[in-house]
Formats: C-alpha cells, structure tokens, sequence
C-alpha cells in the first residue's frame, strides 16, 4: 500500500465510520508513523478534513491498539483461507465486523498499563546504562 492508496482509505470509511460510531467531528485519529501514514498527501487530508490525530511514538507497536487489531484480523483471515483476491476482501471486511466492541474498549483499556511497563523498562534499561557508565569512570 502506498500512501495514495492510504488517503483513498481514509476518504472513502473514516469520517463515515466517526459518524456511524456517533463520534461526530470531535474524536482522535490514531495511527502509526508509516511513510504512508506521515505522507503529505495524507497529512493534507487528514488537515482538509479537519481530523485531529494523536502524536504517536514510531516503533511503538506494543503501545498501539490497533496493532492487536490488525494481528486477530490477520489470524482470523488467514484460518479462512482465501482463494482470491475478492475473497480475501470480503473476508477481511466480515471478519473486520466481528471484531466486538469490547474486544477495542479492552486494547484502550490496556494502554495505561502497557505504557507503565515500556516505562519502566525503558526506565530499568537506562538505569543499567547509566550504572554501567558510572563503573567505568
């Protein structure tokens, strides 16, 4: 996918799932720092449409909800085993709707935690590199 391909994605089912949802104008965007995703054609849309999108760590795919998404929508897929290319669509977009509400408001629910424990790894790992710095002087 390319970044065109992306924007084309996002005219066509963002502000129409916002809508369905009943999020109305006032919701974040999250996204990930793929090329596609930080692309000027795509930041232009996404400013043109008024779309406010959450500042987001690159390399941060433990951290970010619809990682987890997309891995049960790929496990799922692929259990059906697709034949063809307008299989594999309409496969992904049945399997795409039995992804249970709950199922998202559980990875939402999660990321506080989730990003306690990056801290404090990241926390432990600088400590380790400062205390291993400190030893050699």
């Amino acid at each position: 996918m390319n970044a065109a391909k992306y924007r084309d994605i996002l005219d066509e089912n963002l502000l129409q799932s916002a809508q369905d949802l009943r999020l109305g104008r006032r919701f974040t965007f999250q996204q990930d720092n793929d090329s596609k995703h930080t692309a000027k054609i795509t930041k232009e849309w996404l400013h043109n449409n008024s779309v406010t999108v959450l500042e987001w760590p690159s390399q941060s795919p433990d951290l970010n909800p619809i990682e987890h998404l997309w891995r049960d929508l790929k496990m799922a897929v692929h259990q059906r085993l697709p034949s063809n290319l307008t299989e594999l669509e309409r496969i992904c977009k049945e399997e795409w709707q039995r992804i249970s509400k709950s199922r998202c408001e559980k990875l939402v629910a999660s990321v506080p935690k989730r990003l306690m424990a990056v801290l404090d790894q990241k926390e432990n790992s600088l400590f380790e590199l400062f205390d291993t710095l400190l030893q050699k002087i």
